[in-house]
């Protein structure tokens, strides 16, 4: 099993950036793809990033590439996600999301069997 649990989210203005964190537990982290979500009030919840399980591999939904990195320290069991250029239309809680029987670059959020709590992302203008 995988335990998640995200922290670093809160309110910001356009133009700031904000570094998500999502800390893991269970032995399968490692082995994991690790990917974060976002879902807006009223909105379904949608793929931001994704990243391989020896973090060489990462891809980006085109609303966020070049904006947000995301990295992974599997030693310390912990994914990240930096947002720089935030904007009022990234507001969402953020979900980091852990895919354990695939090593494929999954995007749905239905091929993720662990998922944290979520974290609050407001952006004003």
């Amino acid at each position: 099993q995988v335990q998640l649990v995200e922290s670093g989210g809160g309110l910001v203005q356009a133009g700031d950036s904000l570094r998500l964190s999502c800390a893991a537990s269970g032995r399968t982290f490692s082995s994991a793809v690790m990917s974060w979500f976002r879902q807006a009030p009223g909105k379904e919840r949608e793929f931001v990033a994704g990243i391989s399980w020896s973090g060489g591999t990462t891809y980006y939904a085109d609303s966020v590439k070049g904006r947000f990195t995301i990295s992974r320290d599997n030693a310390k069991k912990t994914v990240y996600l930096q947002m720089n250029s935030l904007k009022p239309g990234d507001t969402a809680v953020y979900y980091c999301a852990a895919a354990t029987y695939t090593r494929r670059m999954v995007q749905s959020p239905y091929e993720y069997d662990y998922w944290g709590q979520g974290t609050q992302v407001t952006v004003s203008s």
